[in-house]
């Protein structure tokens, strides 16, 4: 059952809330919410992540969202087009998260601020399943011609390319058919940033280290499927995921493959920084000192 179903009155306050409260609007709240003016968007175009141009098919290909206060939103959308939960977050100028501030749901925000006095609404409300940032744009579509890998990155050797290696069959609109190669990441950051310099393979993301599961992989069985987590100085990242692998190829009974490009590449420093591999291109693409 949708959520604006299961609660429209207190969907209403919701929307006030997000900033965005238009009677009669009936359109999707996601929908509502569509900007590339969050202050993520923003810091992704100022730190020479993407261009403008970039950042706007980005944000209307993962359906970012944007909080009265500037905060972007990453909604959880299903294959089913069903908003999951939304994930409120907030970066600095300089493109990290900004610490100071929490990451927020917005199930979470509706259960705090607006059924605390409906304690008979709360009790109906399920407790929201997450799922993969992105999920929604695994489908099957048309055929479509696959992007040439970028040039002169110099992060990709000859063993990983074909972790890049552009799929039989694409999807339009970034969109996954059957067989296409997914690859999942762990911060909506990553996928975003990820998805316009290597439109040939869908980006999807855990939302963090310990949010992965068997489960969340499972509708993405059938298709080629690459785990990047992010490094850092004891390979704990590349561990965990690890672990999650092994029950994942049981549960899909297919093969998937967990990139180790991160640990050869990355240099001790930048695993103290515990750097993703958006970083590993973007530090690489820049030109010597």
């Amino acid at each position: 059952m949708k959520m604006n179903e299961l609660f429209p009155y207190t969907l209403k306050a919701l929307r006030h809330e997000l900033g965005h409260d238009r009677p009669g609007d009936p359109r999707p709240l996601w929908q509502r919410r569509l900007s590339a003016e969050s202050d993520f968007c923003r810091a992704v175009v100022a730190c020479g992540y993407l261009t403008r141009e970039q950042m706007q098919r980005a944000a209307l290909r993962y359906r970012l969202g944007r909080s009265r206060d500037g905060g972007v939103i990453f909604w959880q959308i299903d294959p089913l087009g069903q908003v999951c939960d939304g994930k409120i977050m907030h970066y600095r100028p300089d493109c990290h998260r900004d610490h100071s501030r929490h990451p927020d749901w917005v199930m979470s925000l509706l259960r705090r601020h607006y059924l605390k006095d409906e304690p008979d609404l709360a009790a109906r409300m399920p407790a929201p399943v997450h799922c993969l940032f992105g999920t929604h744009l695994v489908k099957t579509l048309q055929q479509t011609l696959p992007q040439p890998l970028p040039a002169g990155r110099g992060v990709v050797t000859s063993a990983d390319k074909s972790i890049y290696s552009p799929p039989s069959q694409g999807g339009a609109g970034g969109e996954s058919a059957a067989g296409e190669s997914v690859a999942v990441v762990e911060s909506e950051k990553t996928a975003v940033i990820m998805s316009e310099r290597y439109p040939d393979c869908l980006w999807l993301a855990a939302g963090g280290l310990n949010e992965l599961s068997a489960v969340k992989l499972f509708p993405l069985r059938g298709r080629r499927i690459i785990l990047f987590p992010d490094t850092d100085p004891d390979g704990h990242a590349y561990a965990t995921w690890y672990r999650v692998v092994q029950e994942a190829e049981r549960l899909l009974g297919q093969p998937i493959h967990l990139s180790s490009l991160l640990e050869r590449h990355a240099t001790p420093e930048q695993k103290a920084r515990k750097i993703d591999i958006a970083d590993l291109e973007f530090e690489a693409s820049k030109p010597p000192v």
